[in-house]
């Protein structure tokens, strides 16, 4: 089967029949080609010639819906871009997770000698059949995070909100990464998810993201986000599966934006974790301050460096109060 012909039957299996240009999809949609190749580059979507064949009504209707919230709804464009990117980067993460499951099944299905057509089109049925429930599923997961953040907003507005936010990343990752093949590498990252995944929520906290061997994570309250660490550290100090981690948190006005955050209170609390040694949590100056009288925590303050960039930093190593907490980081 050649590689255009597994790329429709693909098509196929996941939008319909592929049939229009990229032209008649935006006419079709009552879109300007030109508004509907920027709502495609924001999603992420690779380029198009004009003369390819390569679209269905699926990518008809998706242009419709995001005309008509300009048109009816009255969307900003830009707010609309700006979502589109936010969603594309997201759900491409989803996707390449998927792409993973996929490639593991199609090696499985070359060891046992199926030939190489028919374990393309068993794949093909396969992904067609799970689509439904992996859109009612994302759906879901849309909607509860929606509401989560609904309910933090009308608790604290966002221009208002002062927020801790942490790192956490695993220590000598980059001399492990060389040390370990594909599979144990991903194997790694994966317990390292599951830990951030488990701690961070758990502890009322919410992740903001992960990259590689390091997650952001963020919370209204800053014992909450001390608590967080302190459990993050803790946790792969106790498996002996994963490395030691480390820790760097930091309190102050964000910014919140495409579902990411930013402002000097990220960039202290992210460089703080590349200065705090294995096991340990550092905390940035003024928030040490704020948990010198917290009877969980203990806090010894440290010499100030000078960070580039951020000037003249002094701050603290967190511990957990040793009457109430049996772990004890060197």
């Amino acid at each position: 089967m050649a590689l255009s012909d597994r790329w429709r039957l693909l098509a196929e299996a996941l939008l319909g029949p592929v049939e229009f240009t990229a032209g008649e999809v935006a006419r079709a949609a009552g879109m300007s080609l030109g508004d509907a190749r920027r709502l495609w580059q924001a999603l992420g979507l690779p380029p198009v010639a004009d003369a390819e064949r390569l679209f269905t009504r699926a990518d008809v209707e998706a242009l419709r819906t995001a005309h008509a919230l300009i048109e009816q709804q009255k969307t900003d464009p830009t707010v609309l871009v700006q979502l589109a990117r936010v969603t594309g980067q997201s759900l491409a993460r989803v996707a390449d997770a998927e792409l993973n499951a996929s490639a593991e099944r199609l090696e499985r299905l070359r060891a046992a000698e199926v030939p190489a057509q028919d374990a393309f089109t068993a794949l093909a049925e396969r992904i067609e059949a799970l689509v439904p429930s992996l859109e009612q599923f994302l759906g879901y997961v849309w909607r509860r995070h929606l509401l989560s953040g609904l309910l933090r907003l009308a608790v604290t507005p966002e221009a208002d909100r002062v927020q801790a936010v942490g790192f956490a990343d695993l220590v000598g990752f980059t001399s492990l990464s060389h040390a370990l093949d594909a599979h144990e590498l991903a194997a790694m990252v994966d317990r390292f998810e599951a830990i951030a995944y488990q701690q961070i929520p758990e502890r009322g906290g919410r992740v903001v993201k992960t990259i590689g061997d390091e997650v952001m994570f963020a919370a209204d309250d800053i014992a909450v986000a001390a608590e967080i660490a302190l459990g993050l550290v803790d946790a792969h100090a106790r498996n002996p599966e994963v490395p030691d981690a480390r820790a760097g948190v930091a309190s102050g006005p964000v910014l919140a934006w495409g579902g990411d955050l930013f402002g000097p209170t990220v960039n202290l609390a992210s460089r703080l974790v590349n200065l705090a040694r294995p096991r340990t949590v550092l905390v940035a100056e003024e928030l040490g301050e704020q948990l010198r009288h917290d009877p969980r925590f203990e806090l010894h303050h440290l010499r100030p460096v000078r960070l580039q960039g951020i000037g003249r930093v002094r701050s603290w190593v967190l511990r957990p109060m040793q009457t109430s907490h049996s772990f004890t980081p060197p």
